[in-house]
């Protein structure tokens, strides 16, 4: 077997130079753990940033991947399949009990804030409120939606009419929303901010103001659903049906898949021929789909949700001078430091056998795959001083 640096090399040789070089090459991976080309054992604390939500090698993922390639791949949205009508109706159901819903099938979260965006368009009105700090995706249109200048800039002028407002600042959202604008756009946390929980009661303000001025209100779940925060929908547990709502990540436990659901009265508003997805909602990502949610049903949001709970209150009761606190909900959760140090924190933490990432100088990124225990997460609770005492340089 080739070693890691010689695989490093065919890479640069072969691939964009899109994602810089890669830190490991990963080669297995079972439960929480991750092994790379020379044979070293890591933990895995991203969990493929937020998307294999039962961690690798599920037995009951990998096998209905298995058992659906045997009976049928592929077939294109020209037929139906079984698990796929399955799938829609159980996330119609999270997504609005009190509106019926209706789901359009993609194969990433990008994707799915791209037909939510068309589905904006199809209103009657083309301006879109978003949040400063916002992510939405790299695609030209779920980039138009993304606040941060670098990933905006180079790819200017990008499509749609959309005014960027304080995120959490209910009195600034009031201001910028009238009865031209066609939907709000909103994440209950910000996960590429830092894991920025959006303020208690924002997201019902949101939609008070969105509904008394006739405009959608599009929660973007990609990150921050199916279980990440310890809900099926986080924006659900607040009390809130969106009109619009996007999820991907974790949906497929590693395999391609998203969904933009829509209820109430912007279910119906794609007819034929105004959307399409040669590969969504296959057959094989909607049995992913089906295994993952039957597995948060079984008990593992309850893990989510007490795993997360402990892991934040005992990293705070450390008392560590280089940690000012812990923010987020669930498996998903921003360590905040007092230094911009977090990129050589992870670097030294991938050093010592621990994946997690930096998505602000100053914030650690935590999002483990959602089965993680408190026992596979004590040694780096134990080591996090170290850890961080070694990034200071």
């Amino acid at each position: 077997m080739s070693t890691q640096q010689e695989i490093l090399q065919r890479y640069g040789a072969a691939m964009m130079n899109a994602f810089g070089t890669p830190k490991r090459v990963f080669t297995e991976g079972d439960g929480v753990h991750l092994v790379d080309a020379d044979g070293k054992r890591y933990t895995d604390l991203l969990a493929g940033i937020a998307v294999n939500s039962l961690g690798h090698n599920h037995p009951a993922v990998t096998g209905v991947i298995t058992e659906q390639l045997h009976r049928l791949g592929h077939i294109s949205n020209f037929f139906a399949s079984e698990p796929q009508i399955r799938l829609a109706e159980r996330l119609d159901a999270a997504a609005g009990e009190e509106q019926p819903g209706k789901v359009f099938f993609t194969n990433s979260g990008s994707e799915a804030n791209e037909a939510a965006f068309k589905i904006t368009r199809l209103t009657g009105r083309t301006r879109i409120i978003a949040m400063e700090g916002s992510f939405h995706g790299r695609t030209m249109g779920s980039l138009a939606l993304t606040h941060t200048e670098k990933y905006r800039a180079p790819f200017e002028p990008l499509p749609g009419d959309v005014t960027f407002v304080p995120f959490g600042d209910t009195d600034a959202l009031s201001a910028a929303v009238d009865d031209t604008v066609a939907a709000v756009l909103v994440e209950p946390v910000q996960g590429e901010n830092g894991v920025l929980p959006a303020p208690d009661g924002f997201l019902r303000a949101a939609r008070e103001i969105t509904a008394r001025h006739g405009a959608l209100l599009w929660i973007d779940e990609v990150q921050t659903g199916i279980g990440r925060c310890g809900e099926l929908l986080l924006h659900r547990a607040d009390g809130v049906t969106a009109d619009l709502v996007t999820v991907a990540k974790g949906l497929g436990a590693g395999f391609p898949v998203g969904a933009c659901i829509a209820t109430g009265r912007t279910a119906d508003l794609l007819g034929p021929g105004s959307h399409g997805s040669t590969f969504g909602g296959n057959p094989v990502a909607a049995a992913a789909g089906n295994a993952v949610l039957d597995a948060l049903e079984g008990g593992v949001l309850d893990n989510v949700r007490e795993v997360g709970d402990w892991f934040a209150a005992a990293v705070e009761n450390l008392g560590l001078p280089l940690v000012d606190h812990v923010r987020g909900r669930g498996l998903l959760r921003g360590i905040v430091l007092t230094k911009d140090v977090a990129p050589a924190f992870v670097d030294a933490a991938l050093e010592a056998g621990w994946v997690c990432n930096a998505p602000r100088p100053n914030v650690i990124r935590i999002a483990p795959p959602l089965i993680i225990t408190r026992s596979d997460l004590e040694p780096f609770v134990a080591v996090l001083g170290d850890l961080l005492d070694h990034s200071r340089g």
